[in-house]
């Protein structure tokens, strides 16, 4: 599959604009928007939160930090699109799991959800794409993570940023900050974003 395709697919799988709580959703559209600072954050909240289904757990994911990251190496090595997004938070774990809590989103920073997600999801994104671009579609095998410290915020475990060492097709040990966050909560584990420094 030509990178162009792949790109164009997870584009299309992470922002694809359903309301059925079975499906992904990119969330509200920003585009064009002001945001307004004046709203209350619970009325900000309430509106970011509109179409989207209420979610009390993280679904999908990986039941351990390790799990996760080694599913991770595997669908970017198979250049897998839609793994990659199956294992990434939604709009919807991120309104009501995530930003509740999240340090940006609480005093003093009052981060509004639209620009958090929008942000979030936008540096994500533009990871993912560097990742693929530079790494995807060849044979990956994990070789070990770091992850660093971790922060607690409410029920949520933030891990990262993570960096991934491998071994490629040829034999070759590589290492790239290829995971900027992991989401823990109630025992899951989803990926906060994929932003990256790559190239």
């Amino acid at each position: 599959m030509r990178l162009t395709v792949v790109l164009a697919t997870m584009a299309a799988v992470l922002t694809a604009g359903c309301r059925s709580p079975d499906a992904r959703a990119e969330g509200p559209e920003i585009t064009g928007r002001v945001v307004d600072s004046i709203v209350p954050r619970e009325e900000a909240l309430r509106r970011f939160r509109e179409g989207l289904a209420p979610v009390d757990s993280l679904v999908g994911g990986a039941e351990s930090r390790d799990a996760l990251v080694a599913a991770f190496v595997r669908a970017l090595g198979a250049a897998d699109t839609a793994a990659l997004a199956e294992l990434a938070i939604t709009p919807a774990e991120f309104a009501y799991l995530y930003y509740p809590t999240a340090t940006q989103a609480l005093p003093p920073y009052n981060l509004e959800p639209r620009l958090m997600w929008f942000m979030l999801f936008e540096q994500s994104n533009q990871g993912i794409r560097r990742a693929l671009r530079r790494h995807g579609g060849g044979a990956m095998r994990l070789a070990d993570y770091d992850c660093g410290g971790r922060q607690r915020e409410g029920e949520n475990t933030i891990h990262g940023p993570c960096v991934v060492r491998w071994v490629d097709q040829r034999g070759d040990t590589l290492a790239a900050p290829l995971l900027s966050r992991i989401l823990e909560r109630g025992g899951r584990h989803k990926v906060l974003s994929y932003a990256n420094k790559l190239d």
